[in-house]
Order: C-alpha cells, then sequence, then structure tokens
C-alpha cells in the first residue's frame, strides 16, 4: 500500500474511534432499579418511562443554617448530575464553604413506586455517613406530587433525618404534572348525542346552503334550505298547539248566541194593542 493510501486509512480509523467515543460519551446513563434485570417489575418500567420527560432537566435549592451549614443540593430525575465524574450521583450536595461534594444518591441503585397522584422516586447508595447513623450509606427520598400544567417545579428539600440508628434519608419533594393520574376522556351519552345534533345540523345548513346556491341557483335569503318551510314554522307551530291543545271540536256549536238586530226584529204592531188605553 502506497503511503498517502496508508495514511488515509490511518485517519479513516482515527475518526471512527473518535466518532465511536463521542457517542458514548453523550450517551448518558439512566435509572437502575436494584436488583436483577429480570427481577424488575412492569409498574417500575412503566413509573421510569414516566419520569423520562423530566431527564434533561436539573433541579438546585440552596440551605443555609448560618455559618455551620450552607449546601447547594443538586438533582437530575434517571441522569447522573456530573456525567463526566461517572460516579452515578443523582442527587449532590455541595459545602458551599469548603467546596466538597457528597453523593447523597446514586441513579444506579433506585427504587420507584407510586400511589394515586404521586411517585415516589428514591436513590440509595450514596456516601456512608460519618458519625451518624452508623456509618451506612446514605439515601435520597424524593417526593413528587401532582400539578397539572406544571412539567416541574418547587423543587425543595423538606427535611434530613439522620439521628436514627439505620435507616437514615434526606427527603424531597417537587411538583410535576407526570404524576398526575391520566385524566378520563369518555363522553357521556347525552354528549355524543348533542355532538351528533350539533354536526347534522351543520351538515345540513352548509350542505343545503351549497346546494341552493350552486345547483338551484338561489340569491339572497333564499340560499337558506327550505326557506319556505322555515318561514311558515311559526304558522305550523300555532295550528299544530291549535289541533292537539283545544278540548272539544273546532267545529261545535257555541254555547251562547249574541244578541243582534237580525235576532231582535220587528214586532207587530198588533201585540201592542191590547196594551192602548180604552
Amino acid at each position: 500500500m502506497s503511503p498517502p493510501c496508508r495514511a488515509s486509512a490511518v485517519l479513516a480509523v482515527f475518526v471512527a474511534l473518535t466518532v465511536g467515543v463521542g457517542a458514548e460519551e453523550i450517551k448518558e446513563r439512566s435509572c437502575d432499579v436494584i436488583g436483577n434485570e429480570s427481577s424488575e417489575s412492569q409498574m417500575e418500567r412503566d413509573l421510569l418511562r414516566k419520569l423520562e420527560p423530566l431527564s434533561q432537566m436539573r433541579f438546585n435549592v440552596t440551605v443555609g443554617k448560618g455559618k455551620a451549614e450552607n449546601y447547594v443540593y443538586q438533582f437530575r430525575v434517571c441522569r447522573e448530575v456530573n456525567s463526566t465524574l461517572h460516579d452515578f450521583g443523582g442527587l449532590v450536595q455541595t459545602d458551599r464553604q469548603s467546596g466538597r461534594t457528597t453523593v447523597i444518591g446514586r441513579i444506579n441503585e433506585t427504587q420507584v413506586f407510586n400511589g394515586s397522584d404521586w411517585i415516589m422516586l428514591i436513590y440509595k447508595g450514596g456516601d456512608s455517613y460519618g458519625r451518624h447513623c452508623s456509618g451506612e450509606k446514605r439515601r435520597a427520598v424524593i417526593m413528587i406530587s401532582c400539578k397539572r400544567g406544571v412539567t416541574a417545579s418547587s423543587f425543595s428539600i423538606i427535611t434530613e433525618e439522620r439521628e436514627k440508628e439505620q435507616e437514615c434519608f434526606y427527603l424531597f419533594e417537587m411538583d410535576s404534572s407526570v404524576a398526575c393520574p391520566a385524566e378520563d376522556s369518555h363522553l357521556s351519552v347525552g354528549s355524543i348525542l348533542l355532538i351528533t345534533f350539533v354536526s347534522l345540523i351543520a351538515v345540513y345548513i352548509i350542505g343545503g346552503f351549497l346546494y341552493q346556491r350552486l345547483v338551484v341557483g338561489a340569491k339572497g335569503m333564499e340560499q337558506f334550505p327550505h326557506f319556505a318551510f322555515w318561514q311558515d314554522l311559526g304558522n305550523l307551530v300555532a295550528d299544530g298547539c291549535d289541533f292537539v291543545c283545544r278540548s272539544k271540536p273546532r267545529n261545535a256549536p257555541a254555547a251562547y248566541r249574541g244578541v243582534g238586530d237580525d235576532q231582535l226584529g220587528e214586532e207587530s204592531e198588533e201585540r201592542d194593542d191590547h196594551l192602548l188605553p180604552m
């Protein structure tokens, strides 16, 4: 192989290796539920997928208790806070005075479960306590509560329980719509009938209008379908009410007769003759 060809081949291999390493670095680690993959429940997998929209977000909260304790907590959902360290740290505490960083919980030791309107995310395997909690490893508990219309907000620390001998933890909370139950979108029978009725009316009016205008060639108000019928609708309704609501036949004779000149007539003069004085 000639020197130029050999140089080109080496350059191509180098570029391929560089791209491969870069792609591997870009791909971030995600949550790994405690236990073997075969022991993971479908519920846990579904909850992790439900939390995936929050994975690209970062959350910070600062806690100050005088000069003794002044910390910044950094949190990511199923991602490492600092992926360059490869320490699996999903929730990290930084001392603002000394700059010391402590991993509270790691994403490769994750537990997740939920209720009707909340999701509990737990990171275990954090850095060990010193004098507290028998030197066990730290763990972070994040309560994600339902709040519709909000992707994520109000990340805060509630408490740090470190006065026990075992099972100490840091408790955080935040609001997110991913913890909300799916809204029931089923329509009632009445809603379906109403939508169908309105749709039929719209089709009738639009279709009739187009037919009257384009086919019949009607103008003005006559473009409205069955315009003469709707124009006489009031009379038709009145006739219907008259027919249904009257309690006796329409042609029945009246119970009384009016008094008129034609009924009085002219009385004969002979009828009053016997009343004249003799």
